[in-house]
């Protein structure tokens, strides 16, 4: 969304001066004729950096402002509740100019006047999600947009309880790790020059090794100290370089899932996710070859992206789907299993729900793994440092006592 100032004359040829938020200028034309103005001038509105940063962050839709809109769309027209009036309710739940306030007033308005709910929700996919537009207008088209809305909800509800619980569990080694940067950091700059000056009046007196080694690295942070914010910020910002290459991402992606713990971690969200959204868009109603393709396209990960899509062209040209699966090398062998019992019982939709609720499994004991790790590997990391630091302080000081 952007906003838009715009100058246009009335039926009276009146100039008329204001302002619209919309998607793009062609919209706002289109806006400006609909309420019988003439457009003469459309320009985008600048914004400062701080308002626009603040636009950006107090306007964003959550994932969780998404579940609950579509639980209370499923509730209400489960009870019998005509659609234009759910939307209605729903809209005015939310605050007033919000960046879903906006978006629901502007469906409630296609949906007033005639378009299908799915296809009006198409011009906010990004917002939305391909998979959720999609189950929309299958539903729709299938007459069943009241079950798969409960399924989208319990499906949203899943995968953000999900992920709650994966940022939970990666809250602790976060923020003890960044302390330790930061303490790291702060004695190095400030407290080990002060405490190793005293040092001065030793006259001659030979520093240990580990001494000059410990002074000349907090000279050099001392010395060079603004650079430690570049090279923080250096891997996001290769990373967000590198986005627009895709042999770069696809690397970037398979090295991650390589990782140790991590990698698993990594391995098996993706696997819960992915299984998890396929199954609704099958029991949607979407084509096998459709919903592998957009299961592909939002999977969030280069590597299974490009497994998701070999998998569709597979199966396009008639090859079994539990086959293609075992074919690209990187699904465990219960995924290509349980894909062959759903392929034999013509249940591939419950099967898979069953395989993402294992991964889901998989992905908690994942992460009390990784925090189990954490854990101790911090306080041994911590205490050779500390170690460190109080040998490499307190050896002059031992020597220049031990020589008299």
């Amino acid at each position: 969304m952007a906003k838009y100032i715009y100058k246009a004359k009335d039926w009276t040829g009146k100039t008329v001066k204001g302002e619209l938020e919309l998607s793009t200028s062609k919209e706002v034309i289109e806006s400006l004729r609909t309420n019988g103005l003439i457009p003469l001038e459309i320009t985008v509105k600048s914004d400062n950096i701080v308002s626009e940063l603040w636009r950006k962050v107090s306007g964003r839709i959550s994932p969780k402002m998404i579940s609950n809109f579509t639980r209370q769309l499923a509730t209400m027209m489960t009870a019998g509740l005509p659609m234009s009036d759910a939307m209605t309710l729903l809209k005015n739940q939310q605050e007033q100019g919000s960046s879903l306030y906006i978006i629901l007033e502007k469906i409630l308005a296609d949906v007033r006047g005639g378009m299908s709910l799915g296809l009006s929700m198409e011009k906010y996919v990004n917002v939305f999600g391909e998979a959720y537009v999609a189950s929309i207008s299958a539903g729709e088209e299938a007459g069943v947009l009241e079950e798969i809305l409960g399924k989208l909800a319990t499906n949203l509800e899943n995968e953000t309880e999900f992920q709650g619980k994966v940022k939970g569990a990666m809250i602790y080694p976060t923020i003890v790790i960044t302390g330790m940067l930061i303490v790291m950091v702060v004695m190095m700059i400030f407290v080990i020059p002060k405490l190793t000056s005293l040092y001065a009046d030793f006259g001659t007196a030979k520093m240990p090794a580990i001494t000059q080694g410990l002074m000349t690295v907090s000279n050099w942070m001392a010395k060079l100290w603004f650079l430690f914010p570049i090279l923080f910020l250096m891997p996001t910002i290769i990373v967000k370089i590198g986005k627009k290459n895709p042999a770069f991402n696809f690397k970037k992606d398979k090295f991650m899932l390589g990782l140790p713990i991590m990698g698993k971690l990594s391995q098996v969200t993706i696997l819960a996710s992915t299984c998890r959204t396929l199954s609704m868009l099958l029991t949607a109603g979407i084509p096998l070859v459709e919903a592998l393709r957009i299961v592909a396209t939002v999977s969030g990960n280069e590597v299974y992206k490009k497994a998701y899509t070999d998998i569709a062209e597979k199966v396009q040209k008639g090859f079994g789907i539990s086959v293609s699966f075992e074919n690209t090398g990187i699904f465990p062998v219960i995924v290509t299993q349980m894909v062959a019992t759903g392929e034999a019982t013509g249940k591939l939709d419950e099967v898979l729900l069953k395989v993402a609720n294992y991964f889901s499994v998989e992905a908690e004991q994942a992460v009390s793994a990784l925090t189990a790790a954490i854990e101790p590997l911090i306080m041994v990391v911590l205490g050779i440092g500390v170690g460190f630091l109080v040998v490499a302080v307190v050896m002059p000081i031992y020597n220049l006592t031990s020589s008299f």
